[in-house]
């Protein structure tokens, strides 16, 4: 796999790096994204690629299931260096379909640190299972999981508020947030929140 990746690496700076030098030498030196994205770790969802953005327009966040956790020192460095300094303009929370953590949630697990870090998105959960009846079929099982997937991105931008920089940023209205949704049978990005 590294063999791969390096590969795709020599074909990266011969066909994209090395025909827009305009674009690619400023960042060597500096970066302006415009927008911080905290998205899911996982594997299909590549922020870059999702949106048609260009190397250096995305601050990326990313972890299992999206989260933003409440009084996280690693989450919060990257919150306060986005807002206080890069002057993002906007702060994106981006769920999607067939995501594992949310899945995790219905699972006993005998890890030790996802079981904790899932502790983050069990409020999405409670309030989806308040609203509907227990799942009879697979099908209906499916509409709950996409609507914890959906109603935890809306808990994160919750979350999201308590962090003092982002209350500020938002206050004065140079900042603005947002929850996405990535359906990954589809294709589409949408916004929820």
């Amino acid at each position: 796999m590294i063999d791969k990746i390096l590969e795709g690496n020599k074909r990266f700076r011969e066909e994209d790096f090395a025909k827009d030098p305009e674009h690619y030498g400023p960042l060597a030196s500096s970066q302006k994204p415009k927008v911080l994205w905290i998205g899911c770790s996982d594997s299909r969802v590549d922020p870059e690629r999702i949106t048609g953005s260009k190397a250096g327009e995305i601050f990326v966040q990313r972890n299992i299931g999206n989260i933003v956790p409440v009084h996280d020192w690693n989450f919060a460095t990257v919150l306060e260096y986005a807002v206080n300094h890069l002057k993002v303009g906007d702060i994106v929370i981006c769920g999607h379909s067939d995501c594992g953590a949310i899945k995790g949630l219905d699972r006993e697990s005998d890890d030790a640190y996802i079981p904790l870090w899932l502790n983050n998105a069990k409020e999405a959960k409670r309030r989806v299972e308040c609203r509907i009846p227990v799942p009879q079929n697979s099908e209906e099982e499916k509409i709950r999981r996409r609507l914890i997937e959906v109603e935890n991105v809306g808990l994160q931008l919750e979350h999201l508020r308590t962090y003092p920089p982002v209350r500020a940023a938002e206050k004065e209205g140079w900042v603005r947030l947002h929850g996405l949704y990535f359906d990954l049978a589809t294709g589409e990005l949408k916004k929820v929140f």
